[in-house]
C-alpha cells in the first residue's frame, strides 16, 4: 500500500515537472519570437543615427543664422534710439521757424542752414551703416512702411496717397526700424453747392 502511494506521488511529481518544463519552453519561445532580427536592429540604429545627424545639422544652421543676425542687427536698438537726434533737430527747426521774433532774420536763416548740415551728416552716417530713410511723399500708403496719422481732403490726389510726412521712417537693411508717420489724401466730402442745386431742380421737374 505504501509502495503504491509512493509510486503515485512519484508519477504526480514527474507530471508536474513535465508541465513546468513545457511552460518554460513556451515562454522562452515567445521571448525569442519577440526579439528583433539583427537586420532590423541595424536598420533601426541607422535611422536613429540619421535623425541625430539631421538634428545636429539643424542646430548648426540655427546657430549660424542667429550669429549672422546678431552681427547684422546687433545695433538695432541703438540705431532706433539714435533717430531721436534727427527728430529733435527737426523739432528745434520748427520752433525757431515759428518764433515771430526771428522770422525773416539772418540769424534764423544761418541757424537753419547749420541744422540742415547736421541733419544731412547724420543721415549720411546712418546710410553708411545701412540705415536708410523711407521715401514716402506722393506714394500710395504701404502698411509695411507707413502709418497713417491723419486724412487730408485733396481731390487732386488719389485716395490713400501720402501728401504729408509727419515723422520720417527708417529701415536697417531689409528690416523696418520705424514706420513713417504720414498724412494721406481722401476725397472731399463737401458737395459743390451749384451742382447740388442743379440736381435738385432736375429732380423737381
Amino acid at each position: 500500500m505504501e509502495k503504491e502511494q509512493e509510486h503515485n506521488d512519484l508519477s504526480e511529481k514527474n507530471e508536474n515537472d513535465k508541465n513546468a518544463l513545457e511552460t518554460n519552453i513556451t515562454d522562452e519561445d515567445k521571448k525569442i519570437s519577440k526579439e528583433k532580427l539583427p537586420e532590423e536592429i541595424i536598420i533601426e540604429l541607422e535611422d536613429k543615427l540619421a535623425r541625430s545627424f539631421a538634428e545636429m545639422e539643424n542646430q548648426r544652421r540655427r546657430f549660424e543664422k542667429e550669429k549672422e543676425e546678431a552681427f547684422e542687427y546687433g545695433g538695432f536698438a541703438f540705431a532706433k534710439e539714435a533717430l531721436n537726434l534727427i527728430d529733435n533737430l527737426e523739432r528745434s527747426k520748427q520752433i525757431l521757424m515759428n518764433d515771430e521774433a526771428l522770422k525773416n532774420t539772418d540769424t534764423l536763416e544761418k541757424t537753419l542752414e547749420h541744422f540742415d548740415i547736421i541733419s544731412k551728416d547724420l543721415i549720411s552716417t546712418f546710410k553708411k551703416n545701412n540705415i536708410n530713410p523711407i521715401e514716402c511723399l506722393n506714394k500710395k500708403l504701404d502698411p509695411n512702411f507707413h502709418q497713417a496719422m491723419i486724412e487730408v481732403e485733396d481731390n487732386n490726389k488719389e485716395p490713400g496717397t501720402i501728401i504729408q510726412e509727419i515723422q520720417k521712417g527708417f529701415t536697417i537693411k531689409d528690416r523696418l526700424l520705424r514706420p513713417s508717420l504720414v498724412g494721406v489724401s481722401k476725397k472731399s466730402s463737401n458737395k459743390n453747392p451749384k451742382n447740388q442745386e442743379i440736381k435738385e431742380n432736375l429732380a423737381k421737374k
